[in-house]
């Protein structure tokens, strides 16, 4: 009896819950990219499978609102951009500064994971499966980094410029105002930048597909047709 009243509360849990699984493979790509990108491609199909088998998991488990971020523009990493220097102009994007090829990798990267997003949704159509898309929600930031209150170098950390330290270690200092930054350390965004990303995701509706909203005054259908609950 008691594992069935366990088992209830889960479902109505995981059915009225907002799943954000990711953003996946960061990690392993940016470690792997010294290799080269022929190397590093090979990787996408198996982090992709990953993602997938994860979602297929939660799905099983009853999980009915599901985010899947695709990965960031990480050519314009100050970390990155550090490791693959270049006196070529011709190898960095004129709007944004930030290395092409990187992110033409990232690139094929989300490209492959809406395929597969896709093919999933067409299994599950009563789902809400949303991609959320990281790379152009941060692209607009780099694009016009002043716009959004970002009054730093947006291609420097705020932690020793060029994202080659360990922020939090007594010999470095940050920056005196993060808000400034759009790179904390290299790596990783500043929560001024999160903050950003999630309004244009979560309020704006923006950079998603199917279209969210996670408004509690107006919620926007997801490609199951059915909206997602008020109290998120």
């Amino acid at each position: 009896m008691i594992v069935l009243l366990y088992a209830s509360d889960c479902n109505h849990l995981f059915k009225n819950s907002l799943f954000i699984l990711g953003e996946i493979g960061g990690n392993d790509y940016n470690f792997a990219l010294s290799d080269g990108l022929k190397q590093v491609q090979e990787l996408v199909p198996l982090v992709v499978g990953s993602i997938i088998s994860a979602l297929k998991e939660i799905i099983e488990l009853g999980a009915v609102n599901i985010l899947v971020p695709g990965n960031f523009p990480m050519g314009c990493l100050p970390f990155l951009l550090n490791k693959f220097p270049s006196t070529n102009a011709g190898d960095f994007d004129p709007s944004t500064g930030c290395r092409t090829w990187v992110n033409e990798f990232v690139e094929y990267h989300n490209d492959l994971l809406q395929r597969e997003l896709n093919r999933t949704r067409e299994l599950h159509p009563n789902l809400n499966i949303i991609y959320v898309d990281y790379y152009n929600a941060l692209l607009r930031i780099y694009q016009a980094p002043k716009q959004f209150g970002f009054s730093g170098e947006a291609l420097a950390a705020c932690c020793e410029g060029e994202g080659s330290v360990q922020c939090g270690s007594p010999s470095v200092r940050p920056c005196e105002d993060p808000s400034a930054y759009v790179n904390w350390d290299g790596i990783h965004f500043t929560e001024a930048t999160y903050r950003v990303i999630a309004k244009s995701l979560l309020e704006e509706g923006l950079f998603t597909n199917p279209q969210f909203s996670a408004s509690s005054s107006s919620c926007i259908a997801g490609n199951s047709g059915k909206a997602f609950p008020n109290s998120f």
